[in-house]
């Protein structure tokens, strides 16, 4: 909502915010945030039914209501509209979060080309397609427009096993770099932010190649892990203050700044270091299948068997236990019968 103040005010209230990927885990938490800081709030995700319950979750939760826009973020036509329709709405558009994406989690040998394009587009092309939609309305913001792009610790340094995520994440890395310097001197502000590993719930809605059960063992565990990841809730507070302060960067998880500023200072051992551990993740099956696909076997993590038996699950729910009540919280969850989890 464009409202009467000097440019560039730093309180968030009565401004008008559009959340991409909003429907659950951190997207809903950072729509919900923002509507606890007054803004009035459109999420906007590509499942109906998935958006209607995160849209239900976050009213019964902060007492507000919330706006919805189903929107594949692939479809550049889509996202304008949803962008106009936001605009027009509130009479005016002032922060806009890109954070919609996929996260495929194989050994490269088990992919081919296609998860590659896959995350490109989703990831990357999504967030361009973002962001160029909603740069002349957040430029004509009366409050100084505000647009965050959700990186990820994956795109500072290329994870093992995180391939196509990483490459694309390492992609809106640039274009968030890119477009605080091309909009330097504007009451635009662009955030950056590089999550480490964060326990939304987010291993349900991975896919997952390879020996698909036991990279969702070893990816659900560490991504629950206390020490390794971070309280969603935290992290989506700390994203919301970082926009307030219309902060270029931040990178969240002191695992993720180590990591970062280990790169920057030695790549080439810390190159060596993921070597050494990719050998520790599983190895990959005989090859086979089209390699133009995204890759033979593909499953999301929701359909996982997750037998409570197995050897995989069993070391996975030691670790994963606080990203499984995550999953449960944030909406990351397939409604239907209950799993053995």
């Amino acid at each position: 909502m464009n409202v009467t103040s000097t440019p560039r005010r730093s309180d968030l209230a009565g401004l008008s915010a559009l959340v991409t990927g909003g429907s659950r885990g951190l997207g809903l938490l950072l729509s919900a945030r923002l509507a606890q800081r007054g803004c009035l709030v459109t999420m906007a995700a590509r499942d109906e039914d998935e958006l209607r319950r995160g849209a239900e979750w976050a009213e019964e939760r902060t007492g507000k209501k919330f706006s919805t826009a189903v929107c594949d973020v692939r479809d550049r036509h889509a996202v304008e509209s949803v962008v106009r329709r936001a605009d027009a709405r509130h009479g005016g558009l002032d922060i806009v979060v890109a954070n919609a994406g996929v996260i495929q989690v194989a050994p490269v040998a088990s992919l081919g080309s296609g998860a590659f394009e896959d995350a490109m587009d989703t990831i990357f092309g999504g967030t361009v397609n973002t962001a160029m939609a909603a740069l002349p309305s957040l430029r004509a913001s009366e409050a100084g427009g505000r647009l965050c792009l959700i990186g990820s610790v994956g795109g500072l340094l290329a994870v093992p096993h995180l391939l196509p995520y990483s490459c694309a994440k390492a992609a809106v890395g640039a274009l968030g770099e890119g477009l605080r310097a091309e909009t330097a001197g504007d009451s635009l502000s662009v955030t950056t932010v590089h999550p480490g590993l964060m326990r939304t719930g987010s291993h349900l809605q991975a896919e997952f190649g390879g020996r698909s059960s036991r990279e969702f063992a070893w990816f659900s565990a560490l991504s629950g892990a206390p020490v390794v990841s971070m309280d969603a809730e935290r992290a989506a507070e700390r994203i919301v203050r970082a926009l307030e302060k219309r902060r270029t960067r931040l990178v969240l998880t002191p695992a993720a700044r180590a990591a970062s500023v280990a790169h920057g200072v030695a790549p080439a051992t810390v190159t060596r270091l993921s070597g050494l551990a990719a050998r520790l993740l599983p190895n990959p099956p005989a090859t086979h299948g089209d390699t133009d696909a995204a890759g033979p076997d593909i499953e999301q993590g929701h359909g996982i068997d997750r037998s409570a038996s197995t050897w995989t699950e069993k070391v996975r729910r030691l670790g994963s236990g606080l990203n499984d009540r995550a999953a449960r919280r944030y909406n990351q969850r397939i409604p239907g019968p209950p799993t053995s989890a």
